[in-house]
């Protein structure tokens, strides 16, 4: 299915990202879409909102009949779990897992290998995998 022209692609995940950032307090999707302003639909804003909960950048918490949305852990935090989320998305397309980690890891800086080393500490081995 071809794209729409419009937006470029990512753009308005991070209007929402920087909305709810600057807003520096949960808000709810009709807030959100209040904030964005435009002539963005309700539910296209309810569908962002949903997807960066799904990739972990956002948290959110029943209010009334809808929820209202805050940052995962802050700005930076909410950029580190939707590049977690890419990185594990494209892991999950190929049936080489092996391989391709084999590739990412001889690709990493010393710095990198070190970090990710202590990262794993003693859960290297364990095949602990994130739930989806």
């Amino acid at each position: 299915m071809p794209r729409r022209e419009g937006r470029p692609r990512g753009s308005l995940e991070r209007e929402v990202l920087a909305c709810l950032a600057s807003a520096g307090r949960p808000l709810t999707a009709a807030q959100v879409q209040m904030e964005i302003g435009g002539d963005l639909a309700y539910t296209t804003v309810m569908t962002t909102l949903s997807r960066l909960h799904g990739k972990g950048a956002l948290e959110r918490t029943p209010a009334g009949r809808a929820y209202e949305y805050s940052l995962a852990g802050g700005a930076e935090q909410a950029r580190s779990n939707m590049k977690a989320h890419q990185m594990l998305k494209l892991l999950d397309e190929d049936s080489d897992r092996a391989g391709v980690l084999s590739r990412f890891v001889s690709e990493l800086t010393p710095e990198d290998a070190r970090l990710l080393a202590d990262l794993l500490g003693p859960q290297a081995g364990e095949g602990q995998r994130r739930e989806t």
